[in-house]
């Protein structure tokens, strides 16, 4: 990858609706090269997709929550049950493993506090592999790249 290839994905992640035009005259290439070079990034699975960034609060998901979570079980088969339950849920929108603790950071996107509440005591705080639970509200987004 090189300096080209690094202003590309810079443009895309900026707008990934750019025309192949209007994309190579950001980046300083004629349209067939800069196309060519697009479509080794997505065959090498360095873009690996393009998606439309949605207004959370209109599509009414704007009350987020970050939950750390703590495991009493780490046996294997009990640990992808979990993930596999967790990744499921439709108000997950980001979940990640960690070292030490928390086990996991899970990023929760609802209405409002009674949805939240709904979720983390009927779908997460039922899973049987769930030891413990901190809720952290998001107060401000400083920087995302959603």
């Amino acid at each position: 990858m090189d300096d080209i290839d690094r202003e590309i994905l810079f443009q895309l992640r900026q707008d990934g609706r750019l025309t192949n035009v209007e994309l190579a005259k950001r980046v300083g290439l004629t349209p067939p090269p800069c196309l060519r070079r697009v479509k080794r990034l997505e065959d090498e699975g360095i873009i690996t997709g393009y998606r439309a960034r949605i207004d959370p609060a209109a599509a009414s998901r704007g009350f987020e929550v970050m939950v750390a979570v703590e495991i009493r079980v780490n046996d294997l088969q009990t640990v992808e049950e979990l993930e596999t339950a967790i990744a499921s849920y439709d108000e997950v929108i980001e979940f990640h493993r960690l070292f030490g603790r928390p086990d996991y950071l899970v990023r929760v996107a609802v209405e409002d506090p009674t949805v939240f509440e709904t979720f983390l005591t009927t779908k997460l705080m039922g899973l049987r592999a769930v030891a413990r639970v901190d809720s952290h509200l998001i107060m401000k987004k400083i920087k995302t790249d959603d």
